[in-house]
């Protein structure tokens, strides 16, 4: 499959240079006004990206509702090439989702820049939406359609000619291996399958950039490893892709270029091997019991940090109170830890474990805490009906 190749977008299959793609993109959404658009821009562009909420809070006993403002994102800006896959890493609440909308046209942005292969989204929606595909983080299908009959609807909304729609159709559910259930009405299907369904609808009409908002969360190893094949093909043709995740393995391994995020603001980007190297040292992970008490656990920290022994540290609760060190290139490595360790009273080590830096410890290091206990802060301060109620200033 083929929809998307290093020289353009919504190009001919028999095309084999980049001279027809601007007439093709003109032919297919208008010859208007389209001279800001050329093979050489970027797949996508964010510049200093800003969005605000009013979310208002019922008053209690008679009092009057609290209206607050909420900063979702504050200055965004990265930029996405073709042929490339962007990851928008975060815990929940941090402005991924926020962003997608807005690069999507669904919020408008307070301000800011968005531009999809040169398009700017806010003065030219129209022509931007038809260079992109969304998938949104719940999928939104009919549960009285067939597979079938959700894309040829879908393929009709974008005009897609019968030709190509038939064609479109069929190497999307070979891709996403779909035969045996893209004739049955979708109120039968699995998540796993409802999901690749959501990705065939949102590449049937052969977009240049694929926006997807955790798109494999909750779904089986199948599924997501067949997710994780498509988007391989489709960056090798020259797609770009958008892909925000809490994830790290998934960001880790699809991603050519990683953005952090943490309460509405890109706190660090690049590659995941520049990111990893700009820490520098070594990742070790220390049970000195097999179930520390969180108090021991405090202790031995503390210490650590009063000696300058490490660069980072956190406890891992879910790991029997486990400390999660990160220690300087220029320190010695774990035996000195053990040493001061020993020194503070603590005999013997249930187990230490030594490993390479992970994306984890770059989130941990650019922001004090791990993603995972920054996702569990969100969550249990998130009120979903307040969030339902929010007003877009």
């Amino acid at each position: 499959m083929a929809f998307v190749t290093p020289a353009g977008v919504f190009r001919r299959r028999d095309l084999v240079s980049c001279d027809g793609w601007l007439d093709k993109v003109s032919q297919w959404i208008g010859d208007e006004q389209y001279e800001d658009v050329g093979v050489d821009v970027p797949g996508l562009e964010v510049v200093d990206l800003k969005k605000s909420f009013l979310r208002k809070e019922k008053g209690k006993k008679g009092k009057r509702k609290r209206k607050e403002i909420v900063h979702a994102l504050n200055g965004v800006s990265f930029t996405a090439e073709r042929g490339q896959i962007y990851g928008l890493l975060g815990p929940n609440a941090c402005g991924k989702s926020t962003t997608m909308k807005c690069i999507g046209s669904i919020n408008a942005a307070d301000s800011g820049t968005i531009r999809v292969f040169g398009v700017d989204v806010s003065k030219q929606p129209y022509k931007a939406r038809q260079m992109f595909g969304y998938v949104h983080q719940d999928a939104g299908v009919d549960k009285i359609l067939t597979g079938r009959e959700h894309l040829d609807l879908f393929a009709d909304l974008a005009h897609v000619d019968t030709a190509r729609k038939e064609q479109n159709t069929e190497d999307l559910i070979t891709a996403l291996r779909m035969e045996n259930f893209i004739d049955l009405e979708t109120g039968v299907y699995s998540g796993g399958i409802k999901r690749r369904l959501d990705i065939a609808l949102a590449m049937v009409h052969q977009p240049g950039l694929l926006l997807l908002d955790e798109p494999t969360t909750g779904l089986d190893v199948e599924s997501r490893a067949i997710i994780w094949d498509l988007l391989r093909e489709f960056r090798g043709n020259g797609g770009c892709v958008l892909l925000t995740s809490h994830y790290l393995e998934e960001v880790d391994t699809l991603a050519d270029v990683v953005g952090i995020m943490d309460k509405g603001s890109l706190i660090a980007s690049g590659t995941t091997a520049e990111l990893k190297a700009s820490l520098g040292g070594t990742r070790v992970q220390i049970r000195i019991e097999e179930f520390t008490s969180q108090t021991e656990a405090e202790r031995a920290l503390e210490h650590l940090k009063a000696k300058g022994a490490i660069r980072q540290g956190l406890i891992n609760p879910g790991l029997g109170n486990a400390l999660e060190l990160v220690i300087p290139a220029n320190r010695d490595t774990s035996d000195a830890v053990e040493i001061l360790l020993r020194d503070a009273g603590f005999e013997s080590m249930f187990s230490v474990s030594k490993s390479r830096m992970s994306l984890g410890d770059v989130y941990l290091t650019a922001t004090g805490r791990s993603l995972q206990d920054a996702d569990r802060i969100a969550q249990a301060a998130r009120d979903p009906k307040q969030t339902k109620s929010e007003q877009i200033l």
